[in-house]
Order: C-alpha cells, then sequence, then structure tokens
C-alpha cells in the first residue's frame, strides 16, 4: 500500500523551470456537449490516428494553470469570416450550435491569438466542428513572440505533411473532431501569440472554429 501511494504521490508532482517542486493537477477542462454520438472514422482520410475508446486522461500541470486566452483579443488572415466573428474563438461559448461558430473562406486560414503578455503554456486546446465528425487538413499550431510570427516562432502540432499551408512539413497524424477537442501539449512554453492554421476539412472547403483555449500562466 506504501509504494502504491508512493506512485501516485510521484505522479502530481514535477520540477518546474526554477528546479523547485511543482503541485499538478488536471487542467480545470469544461467540455462541451457531444452533438453527435460515436466517432465514425472517414475512410476517405490518410494518416488518420485511431479513434480512443474510453475518455481522454486528464492533463496535468501546475496548480494555478488556467484559460488565458478568454476574452483575449483575436485576428486573422480572413477578418470578415462568412459566419461569426473572430472574437468567438475566445468568448467561453463552445456549444457548437448554429451560432456558435466562425465559418471562415476556402484555402488555407490562420487565426492569431494575442494574450497580451508573455505566459507559460502548458496545453492548447481547440474545437474546429461539433455537429459530424470531420477531420481538418493541413492543421498547424505555432506560438511566437511578435503578432508576424518572425521572431521565436516554434511548431507545436502539424499535420500538414506536405507543406500546403508554407510553414513547414509536420509529421502529426490527422484526427477526428469530436466534444474533446485537440488538446496540445506545449510543454511550459514561452510565448506571447498563439497562431492556428487549417485548409479546410473532409467533409467543407472552409475553415470553421468552435473555440481555442490556452492553458497557462504569466511569466513572472
Amino acid at each position: 500500500m506504501t509504494f502504491r501511494l508512493s506512485v501516485l504521490l510521484l505522479a502530481v508532482f514535477a520540477l518546474d523551470a526554477a528546479g523547485q517542486t511543482a503541485e499538478l493537477r488536471p487542467l480545470p477542462i469544461v467540455l462541451p456537449k457531444p452533438l453527435f454520438e460515436g466517432t465514425p472514422e472517414p475512410t476517405d482520410v490518410p494518416n488518420l490516428e485511431k479513434a480512443r475508446k474510453s475518455a481522454r486522461p486528464p492533463f496535468l500541470a501546475p496548480a494555478g494553470v488556467t484559460n488565458v486566452a478568454l476574452h483575449k483579443p483575436v485576428s486573422g488572415s480572413d477578418p470578415d469570416p462568412l459566419l461569426g466573428s473572430l472574437d468567438m474563438l475566445t468568448d467561453g461559448n463552445k456549444s457548437g450550435t448554429d451560432g456558435a461558430s466562425v465559418e471562415m473562406k476556402l484555402g488555407v486560414q490562420s487565426v492569431v491569438i494575442d494574450l497580451e503578455a508573455r505566459h507559460t503554456i502548458y496545453a492548447i486546446l481547440f474545437w474546429h466542428y461539433l455537429k459530424e465528425a470531420r477531420v481538418y487538413y493541413d492543421v498547424v499550431v505555432q506560438v511566437a513572440d511578435d503578432p508576424d510570427f518572425i521572431t521565436n516562432v516554434r511548431t507545436l502540432f502539424s499535420n500538414d505533411s506536405d507543406n500546403t499551408a508554407g510553414l513547414g512539413i509536420g509529421q502529426d497524424l490527422h484526427y477526428v473532431e469530436t466534444a474533446e477537442g485537440k488538446l496540445i501539449d506545449a510543454k511550459g512554453v514561452e510565448a506571447r501569440y498563439v497562431r492556428l492554421t487549417s485548409n479546410g476539412s473532409n467533409r467543407a472547403q472552409p475553415n470553421h472554429y468552435v473555440e481555442v483555449e490556452v492553458f497557462g500562466r504569466p511569466v513572472e
């Protein structure tokens, strides 16, 4: 019993950037209500990750980490979306129902969230679409120190295997949109700006977003 308890305690403590012991807790993620049942796997999408048969395990991060993207300003390559407005990406409404998502134009499009200060980022969680099990193409998640993504650019996720978006060749797999969203481990990277890129889906050419959450805390 003592050994099992010790293993459990080790799982919720880690060293922070300063080498100090930090308590780890599950991120305060609140998932939207699923809008379809099951997770059908498209047969027309290559390099597709296998669907999980159980809920996503809790993501552990230092205590006090919150969604620092909430109500932060959003800009993008399509400033006048076909439906909705870019500020809806960080408004806290992730229901995914009619009127609660953004539809951008065709082709490669990107959105940039300004956290308004440098933050230590532990995870990025986002939803493109909730009403259907879609696969979005050329999904790239990056962080940087400037809004033009010139200084200190780091790519945290990319399934753009042929560099269609012009941001480099990615090695990550395609995935099916579900109510769990896509969670990216940011590994404590420090940045002010977060950029997400996509290029339509296997079901529709426009680009969609429901919500983007960035879990972190200000750099001290």
